[in-house]
């Protein structure tokens, strides 16, 4: 990499047969792919797997059967070996929002919504030629109700281009209830949101009542004429707001669908949708007298009287001044992916760090500003009224659906390069831009289960990866080079065009047990490959091998796609592919280290490029103190009383067979000095391991003398 000094920072150069790259040990890893819940692109820490089926949820169903993603079994096999620390980025297609809790009522006097109607001649206006039509004019968008002849062929309901059809001689409670559906099905996830019911039909009329819009329908018109002659015959009215009911709005962290309880209570206290990956919130001791209230989260599925309690916040209220003011207890900030491409990053909105592990305030619709006064009595009598009363309700309005794509994507053998696991191949480019920010994201191993470099599949996406990663220089990818099924040449035709020794490639796909559907089902081999890591690195170091019998062993993995001889191991190591091997008496374990770097030197071994990883991130961490001190003995004094002890412990502990860092007059003289530089140079033997083990047996006639 080429050396850019311009701004103050620590640069760590790698030099040839030496190679020297990024972060510290048990930094964690990073896994990017969808899941059943959580918010969308937003890179988020979990620490157990508990903690992520609590914020990422484990099994879905599609088409009747049940699955998880391949990201679950990932973290899974990760916690269970010994992994602590683990970056989840979840990805999905298409647009996915928070839901936002129900009216939190409060004690002002409120004003019930109106319903917007109107009223036209249905008869008249479909009793005439085959093109005459009635158009719905709502938010300047023009919706078109065609006739057509019921002699004829009916045309094709035309919805994307807002055009629809209904028989001509129809009868008026025929012509209103084809506008009505239509509507419902128009205005479905707009602010209107809501149903058309007919009422008074009859002979020469028909009425259309929109139900629960508030005002939202003022205002829209419906007209009827033929060509470019159109009349209006009736204008939407009478639609009225609720007005000062609610005290403050949650939203959810997670995003999509899933997150909608929205229903109405049953006499058991129980919601229809409520469900165990969903919520609902409770306002319990409320007290108008010091303006506080408990706010209770909940399960979306329990009941009244059976109450399953996420999070309490006792004595919050609506007063900003107030160490208890309800934005600041639970926490009032949300984070968003702002920007496309290498632009992209995560921005944090709102004033208050989240404290709730499920929601956040969106808004306080009444604040109680100092609401007692010095001697605790009400400072403004008045706003007793905006404390929320006793009540519970439920969250909705969320957009956003994990089933939203070809379901016969979702088995893992049958993914392709449009479809992978439900999700657009593209919906990755984002997440992985944001994650090149080695300070904001620290990991030292990344996987993307699900994504495949063969031709025509997820070729670009990984190509960014590595390059990020590269950048980066501080962890390293596992590689799933073809889709279940392949060959063994697939497979090696497709280590051939990669070359980086960040990335290492692992060969054939595995049968491992998925324990949250307590069933077998197929995986690429990068879902594993963090959980090897993790468990070497819990029973050795980054710079031992993860392969092999000691420390290769793959969890929960109870056969392999295809059997691999002697030949064939070899014929993939020789081309930079890992393979996993089943062996009798011993298992299934990687029985290689190679990454896919194809020049050989150290760096073409995983733990070698681990041990740098490893190494680089503790120095680079040292030397990141030292940014704005003085360039004198005593601060590159200081740096080395750290650095040497460091070294040697790696020394100690098998990673070295020898090591020297200078940072002294020799590579500091005046010229560096004045550029306001201090250059250390590191020179590294990394410890080679023993791959190849090669016995001499030698027999000797009877008598003979062993050698000595």
């Amino acid at each position: 990499m080429a050396e850019q000094v311009i701004s103050p920072g620590v640069f760590l150069n790698e030099n040839i047969p030496v190679t020297t790259e990024a972060p510290i040990i048990p930094v964690g890893a990073a896994i990017i792919g969808p899941t059943v819940l959580g918010p969308v692109e937003i890179p988020t820490i979990v620490t157990t797997y508990s903690e992520f089926k609590q914020k990422f949820g484990s099994t879905y169903v599609a088409s009747g059967s049940s699955y998880s993603f391949l990201t679950s079994i990932s973290a899974q096999k990760y916690f269970q070996n010994g992994g602590q620390r683990l970056l989840v980025t979840r990805v999905a297609s298409g647009s996915f929002t928070p839901a936002s809790s129900s009216t939190i009522q409060n004690g002002v006097a409120t004003v019930a919504a109106a319903d917007a109607t109107a009223s036209f001649d249905a008869v008249a206006t479909t009793a005439d030629a085959v093109n005459d039509e009635i158009r719905l004019t709502y938010d300047s968008t023009v919706y078109r109700f065609l006739t057509y002849d019921p002699d004829g062929v009916q045309p094709e309901d035309d919805v994307d281009g807002n055009v629809y059809y209904f028989a001509s001689q129809s009868s008026a409670n025929a012509a209103a209830t084809a506008i009505g559906a239509v509507l419902e099905r128009a205005l479905s996830g707009s602010e209107a949101s809501a149903s058309f019911l007919l009422t008074d039909v009859n002979v020469d009329a028909a009425t259309i009542s929109l139900t629960g819009s508030g005002v939202t329908l003022n205002t829209s018109t419906i007209s009827t004429g033929s060509a470019s002659d159109f009349l209006t015959v009736a204008t939407f009215g009478g639609g009225v707001g609720s007005t000062g009911d609610n005290a403050f709005t949650l939203k959810t962290i997670s995003h999509g669908i899933s997150m909608n309880s929205d229903s109405t209570e049953t006499s058991a206290g129980v919601l229809p949708n409520g469900t165990k990956d969903n919520l609902r919130w409770e306002i319990t001791d409320a007290n108008t007298s010091s303006g506080d209230f408990t706010l209770t989260i909940r399960r979306g599925n329990d009941r009244q009287n059976d109450k399953v309690i996420l999070e309490t916040f006792r004595g919050v209220n609506l007063d900003p001044r107030s160490p208890n003011y309800v934005a600041r207890r639970v926490g009032s900030q949300y984070k968003e992916l702002t920007g496309t491409g290498t632009s992209a990053y995560i921005a944090v909105n709102g004033e208050y760090p989240n404290v709730s592990k499920y929601v956040y305030v969106d808004s306080v619709d009444a604040t109680t500003l100092d609401y007692l006064d010095d001697a605790g009595n009400i400072r403004v009598q008045a706003y007793t009224a905006s404390i929320p009363i006793n009540q519970s309700g439920s969250f909705s309005g969320s957009i956003g659906d994990i089933l939203a794509h070809d379901p016969s994507k979702y088995s893992y053998e049958s993914m392709s390069n449009a479809n992978t696991q439900g999700i657009n191949p593209d919906d990755y480019t984002d997440v992985i831009a944001v994650l090149r920010d080695k300070d904001a994201y620290p990991f030292n191993v990344i996987t993307t289960p699900g994504l495949i470099y063969s031709e025509g599949q997820h070729a670009t996406e990984l190509d960014s990866l590595i390059e990020y990663v590269e950048s980066r220089a501080d962890a390293i990818i596992p590689i799933d080079l073809r889709n279940y099924g392949a060959t063994v040449t697939q497979a090696t035709d497709t280590a051939a065009n990669l070359n980086t020794s960040y990335a290492a490639a692992y060969w054939p796909w595995v049968k491992v047990r998925d324990n949250d559907l307590a069933k077998d089902v197929w995986a690429p081999a990068s879902t594993l490959i963090p959980a090897v890591y993790a468990a070497n690195d819990a029973a050795s170091d980054a710079w031992f091998a993860p392969a092999g019998f000691n420390r290769g062993g793959l969890p929960g993995v109870v056969a392999t796609e295809r059997g691999l001889k002697r030949s064939l191991r070899d014929t993939l190591y020789a081309a930079k592919v890992n393979p996993i091997a089943a062996f009798p008496n011993a298992g299934i374990v990687v029985y290689g280290q190679k990454t896919l770097q194809t020049k050989a030197s150290a760096t073409d071994r995983v733990n070698v490029r681990r041990l740098l990883i490893a190494l680089k991130g503790f120095i680079g961490n040292v030397a990141q103190n030292l940014i704005f001190e003085p360039n004198t003995v005593a601060t590159r004094n200081s740096f080395l009383s750290v650095v040497n002890p460091y070294l040697e412990t790696v020394q100690q502990r098998q990673g070295l067979y020898a090591f020297k860092v200078v940072m002294d007059a020799s590579n500091n003289g005046p010229n560096v000095i004045d550029r306001n530089e201090l250059r250390g140079t590191i020179y590294l033997q990394p410890t080679k391991t023993a791959e190849f083990i090669v016995l001499d047996f030698n027999v000797l006639p009877t008598g003979a003398e062993f050698p000595a």
